[in-house]
C-alpha cells in the first residue's frame, strides 16, 4: 500500500533546470550501504528491456564520498562518476544510507539539495530516507522507512511526518520507501508514474514480482524498542507494557510506573518513539491478537482476553479500524477492471465470516486460517472508500492530517 499526497503548489509547478534530463536517473552511493538495496535501482533503471515494452532510462552512478565504496561483505565499488554529474539527473536515488547515527556528507546533502531546487525527483529507499531528512528535504512532509528505524526517524526530525506503517510515500517531488523489497515497490512506482501501468507490468514480470502488493508494513513489526530508548528511563515502562499486554491497562496506569503525570508522559513517550502512547499501546494489543489468532487455537474470546481488550468487541473495532481500512483504501484506487480478479475480494479474507471452529479432519491450512481469522473478527465489513470518506478518521488512525492528500489515481 502506498500514500500519495500533492506536493505544495510551487514544488508542482517548479520544472527541471535546462541542463538535467527527464530520462537520467542518478543512484547515490555511500561506503558502508548494504548491497542489496544499493543494486535495486541499478537494476531497474539501469538494464535495457526496450525489447520487453520497458521504457529505457540513462542509469548515471555516483559517488557520494570518496572511494573505493566498501559494501556490505568486503565488496569495494569504484562508482564511474562522482557528485557532480546529479547536476545532469532528472531523478536522483538514494538507496540507503550505512549507519542511521552517522550524519552524512555536507557535500553529499547540498548536492541533494541543489538537485530538488532543480526540479529533481528525489527518492530515498529504506534507510536513504535519513539522507533526505538530514538535507532537510522532508521537512513537513509524509515519509516512511524500514519500521525498525521509523522511530528514530521520526524522534532525530521531528518535523517529518513519519508513518511506518506504508510500503512506500509517493509526495510528489519527494519520495522514500520502508526496507529492502519495498524499495523495488517504489522503483515500479515511479516507472509506473511514468510510462503507465503497462510498462510497469511488463518490468515486474522481467523482475518476477507483484506489479502491486497489497497491504504496508504493519504486518512485519514485531515487539522491539526502538534502538535508542535502550538508555531512557521510559525503556523499563514500555518493556513492562509488552510483558503485560494480557492485563487490562491503560496510558495513565504507564505514566504511574514511570512517575509522571499525564501529560508529561504523553509528550515523553511521543519524543522517544515517534507514537502517542494511546496508539502505541492499541497498536501493540493488535499485533499481538494478531499473532494469537495465527498461531493459537484460542477463540475470539479468549484472544481478545489475553491481549487486554475488555470484550471481543473492542477487539474487532480496533481490529477493523487498524487492518480493514487499509484494504479498503488500496481497492478504492485501483482501477474496477482490477478488482474482478482480486482474491482478496468479495469471497476473499474480507468476503463473508469463515467460523474458526469449523469440523475439519486434519491441520487447517494457514491460509485458511487466517481468511477464517479475518472473517471472525468482522473484517466482512471493511469501509467502503465512501464510508472512509465520510469517516476519515478509521482510516491510519494516528496519522496527522496533511494538505492535499489524494490517492493514487
Amino acid at each position: 500500500m502506498s500514500h500519495d499526497s500533492t506536493a505544495a503548489p510551487e514544488a508542482a509547478a517548479r520544472k527541471l533546470s535546462g541542463r538535467r534530463r527527464k530520462e537520467i536517473v542518478a543512484v547515490l552511493l555511500f561506503s558502508g550501504g548494504p548491497i542489496f538495496e544499493s543494486s535495486i535501482p541499478l537494476s531497474v533503471f539501469g538494464i535495457d528491456r526496450q525489447d520487453a515494452g520497458v521504457p529505457r532510462y540513462r542509469l548515471l552512478v555516483c559517488a557520494g564520498e570518496e572511494g573505493p565504496l566498501r559494501t556490505t561483505g568486503g565488496l569495494e565499488l569504484t562508482a564511474p562518476h562522482g557528485l557532480e554529474a546529479i547536476s545532469r539527473a532528472g531523478t536522483v536515488v538514494v538507496p540507503a544510507w550505512r549507519s542511521i547515527t552517522s550524519p552524512p556528507p555536507e557535500e553529499a546533502l547540498d548536492a541533494l539539495r541543489r538537485a530538488h531546487e532543480e526540479g529533481a525527483r528525489i527518492v530515498g529507499l529504506c534507510t536513504g530516507a535519513f539522507v533526505l531528512a538530514a538535507a532537510g528535504l522532508l521537512d513537513g512532509r509524509p515519509a516512511t522507512t524500514h519500521w525498525m528505524y521509523a522511530p528514530t526517524l521520526a524522534k532525530r526530525y521531528p518535523s517529518v511526518h513519519v508513518d511506518p506503517r506504508e510500503l512506500f510515500v509517493d509526495d510528489g517531488d519527494v519520495l522514500t520507501s520502508a526496507g529492502t523489497a519495498a524499495g523495488i515497490d517504489l522503483c515500479l512506482h515511479i516507472v509506473r508514474t511514468d510510462h503507465g501501468n503497462e510498462a510497469a507490468g511488463a518490468l515486474a514480470r522481467r523482475l518476477v514480482v507483484p506489479p502491486r502488493r497489497s497491504g504496508g508494513q504493519e504486518r512485519y513489526l514485531d515487539r522491539s524498542l526502538p534502538e535508542e530508548i535502550g538508555a531512557d528511563p521510559l525503556a523499563e515502562v514500555v518493556a513492562w507494557a509488552l510483558e503485560h499486554l494480557h492485563e487490562q491497562f491503560d496510558v495513565e496506569t504507564l505514566a504511574a510506573r514511570a512517575y509522571m503525570s499525564r501529560r508529561t508522559f504523553d509528550r515523553r513517550f511521543r519524543s522517544l518513539t515517534g507514537s502517542a502512547p494511546l496508539q502505541w499501546l492499541i497498536t501493540q494489543r493488535v499485533l499481538q491478537a494478531q499473532r494469537l489468532l495465527e498461531t493459537s487455537d484460542y477463540s475470539v474470546d479468549e484472544v481478545a482476553g489475553r491481549c487486554g481488550f475488555r470484550s471481543p468487541v473492542a477487539l474487532r473495532g480496533h481490529f477493523r479500524r487498524q487492518l480493514a481500512a487499509y484494504r479498503a483504501a488500496y481497492r478504492a484506487r485501483r482501477p474496477q477492471t482490477d478488482r474482478s480478479s482480486d482474491p482478496d475480494g468479495p469471497t476473499g479474507p474480507l468476503g463473508p465470516p469463515a467460523s474458526l471452529h469449523q469440523e475439519h479432519s486434519g491441520p487447517v491450512p494457514m491460509q485458511t486460517r487466517r481468511t477464517a481469522t479475518a472473517g471472525a473478527l468482522g473484517a466482512a465489513a471493511a469501509l467502503s472508500a465512501e464510508a472512509m470518506r465520510e469517516r476519515p478518521e478509521l482510516y491510519a488512525a494516528g496519522r496527522p492530517s496533511l494538505p492535499g492528500q489524494r490517492s493514487a489515481p
